[in-house]
C-alpha cells in the first residue's frame, strides 16, 4: 500500500470525514493502511479558531452564563458591550477566564469535520482541508530535500582527519584513498563540505581547486535539512501575532573577503540598535558561540527578555537552530529555552528588511570585498559605537543608542558592549578604522 497522497486522495479524504467515516473505513476505500490515514490526518489538519454566525471565537468554560461587562475597560463602541461574550477579544481581557477543550479532537478520526455540533461551535477547532493539507506536505517535502543532512559532531570528526593533513599539502583524493573507511563518506562530499565552508580548511588551501573556473551557481547547503521545519516565515508571522509585546530581533551574516572573517549582525528592530561581532569562519558553531557568550555576559532572564525571537535567512550558518534556541547549562530557576528562531522565504531579503537597510551603514565603513581579516572585536565594538549614535529621522531624531538606553537602560548597553560617542566625533567613512 502506498503511504503517498495525491490531491485526489486528499479530496477523497476530506470528502469521507465530512460523511463521519471511521478511519478504518476511509482506509479500505483508498486502499491505505488505517495508520496512514491516520497520521496523515494528524499531521496536516490545521486548528481554526472561529464561531459560528453571530458568534465569535470563545473558548471559555463560562460562555454560556457569563454576564460579565466592561471587562477589557475600555470605551468600547461595540454593541457586544451588552455582554462581553459576545467581543471576540473577551479571552484575553477577562480574568474568570477558563480554558475548555474539546476532547473529540483528541480521539479518532482527530478532526472536526464530520462533528455535528460543528455548526453550532465556538471552540478551536482541527479541520482537514484537502487544499492545505496538500500545501503544507509539498512545503515540508521541499525542506527536507534541500541541503545536506550531517550534524555538528559529524563535522568536527571529519574536519579532525582532514584539516591536519590538507594543511601538510595534501590532495583530498590521497586522503580519501588512506582513509576511506574512517570518513564513511565520498570524496564529492568532502569537496561539497569544503565548498560550504564547514572545514576550517578552505578551497584556496587545496593547490589545484583554486586553479579551477567557478561554477555559474553553487548549491545551499545545510547542515540539518529539516531545521527550517515548523520556523518558517509563515509560523513567524503567527507568533509575532499571539505576542504583539515582544521586541522583535533579526539577525544576519555581513562578508568581507572570501573565505576570510565575516560578522555576525545582531538588530533590535524597536530601538534600531545593531551589534557585531566577528568571527574567523562563517559556521554555524561560531554562531553559536556568539549567542552562548551572550547569554552568559548579560544572564539568563535579561537575555531571554532581549532575545524572545529571532528572524534570520537560510544561510547555512544558521542551520542549528536548537543550538541557539536552547541553552545546555542554565542558571537555577532559568528555563532551558531561552528564544525562538524563524527563517526568511528563500529570496526574500526583504522580510527582515530592518536589519539590511541597517548593514548599508556599515557598508559605509567597510565596503564590499574589503578585507576584515585585521580587524578585532575592539575595532568592530569602536565602528557599532560610532553606529548606534548616528541620530535617525524615525526615532523622532534620537539616536538607537538612546532609544535602546531608554527602553532598557545603560547598564545593559554597557555590558552588550556599546558606548555613546558625541555627535561632532561621529565617522561613517574607512578611515575610521584606519586611525
Amino acid at each position: 500500500m502506498s503511504k503517498f497522497f495525491t490531491y485526489e486522495d486528499r479530496l477523497n479524504l476530506q470528502k469521507k470525514l465530512k460523511e463521519s467515516m471511521s478511519i478504518k473505513a476511509i482506509a479500505t476505500d483508498l486502499g491505505k493502511n488505517p495508520t496512514t490515514i491516520s497520521r496523515e490526518i494528524k499531521k496536516y489538519s490545521s486548528e481554526i479558531a472561529t464561531g459560528y454566525p453571530g458568534y465569535p471565537f470563545n473558548e471559555c468554560k463560562n460562555r454560556f452564563n457569563c454576564r460579565n461587562k466592561n471587562i477589557c475597560g475600555k470605551d468600547c463602541s461595540r454593541k457586544a458591550t451588552l455582554y462581553c461574550k459576545l467581543c471576540p477579544y473577551c479571552n484575553e481581557h477577562c480574568k474568570d477566564f477558563v480554558c475548555e477543550v474539546c476532547t473529540a479532537r483528541f480521539r479518532p478520526p482527530y478532526v472536526c469535520n464530520g462533528c455535528e455540533k460543528i455548526c453550532k461551535c465556538s471552540l478551536l477547532k482541527s479541520i482537514y482541508d484537502a487544499e492545505h493539507a496538500h500545501i503544507k506536505a509539498h512545503n515540508v517535502i521541499s525542506e527536507s530535500r534541500s541541503g545536506l543532512c550531517v550534524s555538528e559532531e559529524e563535522i568536527a570528526r571529519l574536519n579532525a582527519i582532514i584539516t591536519p593533513l590538507v594543511n601538510n599539502g595534501q590532495s583530498v583524493h590521497q586522503i580519501y584513498v588512506e582513509h576511506e573507511n574512517e570518513l564513511m563518506c565520498s570524496e564529492k562530499t568532502i569537496y561539497n563540505y569544503i565548498d560550504a565552508c564547514l572545514f576550517d580548511v578552505r578551497n584556496i588551501d587545496l593547490p589545484r581547486k583554486v586553479k579551477f573556473r567557478e561554477r555559474y551557481k553553487k548549491p545551499e547547503f545545510k547542515v540539518d535539512k529539516g531545521c527550517r521545519i515548523g520556523r518558517n516565515y509563515q509560523e513567524y508571522l503567527k507568533f509575532k501575532e499571539k505576542n504583539p509585546d515582544l521586541a522583535e530581533v533579526q539577525m544576519d551574516s555581513v562578508m568581507g573577503v572570501k573565505g576570510g572573517k565575516c560578522f555576525l549582525t545582531i538588530h533590535f528592530v524597536e530601538s534600531s540598535l545593531m551589534l557585531a561581532f566577528i568571527r574567523d569562519a562563517n559556521t554555524s558553531q561560531s554562531v553559536i558561540d556568539v549567542f552562548n557568550g551572550l547569554d552568559k555576559v548579560l544572564g539568563n532572564e535579561l537575555f531571554s527578555e532581549l532575545f524572545p525571537y529571532i528572524l534570520t535567512d537560510n544561510g547555512s550558518e544558521f542551520s542549528n537552530p536548537r543550538a541557539i534556541e536552547y541553552r545546555e547549562h542554565p542558571e537555577p530557576g532559568a528555563s532551558y529555552h531561552r528564544t525562538n528562531i524563524y527563517y526568511c522565504d528563500a529570496g526574500c531579503p526583504y522580510q527582515k528588511g530592518a536589519c539590511e537597510v541597517n548593514h548599508e551603514l556599515i557598508r559605509r565603513i567597510i565596503p564590499k570585498e574589503t578585507s576584515i581579516d585585521d580587524l578585532t572585536q575592539t575595532d568592530v565594538f569602536k565602528m557599532m559605537n560610532h553606529i548606534n549614535s548616528y541620530k535617525r529621522k524615525k526615532l523622532n531624531n534620537r539616536s538607537p543608542y538612546e532609544t535602546f538606553s531608554f527602553l532598557h537602560g545603560e547598564e545593559v548597553l554597557a555590558k552588550l558592549g556599546c558606548r555613546p560617542v558625541d555627535a561632532k566625533d561621529i565617522c561613517l567613512k574607512p578611515k575610521l578604522l584606519k586611525k
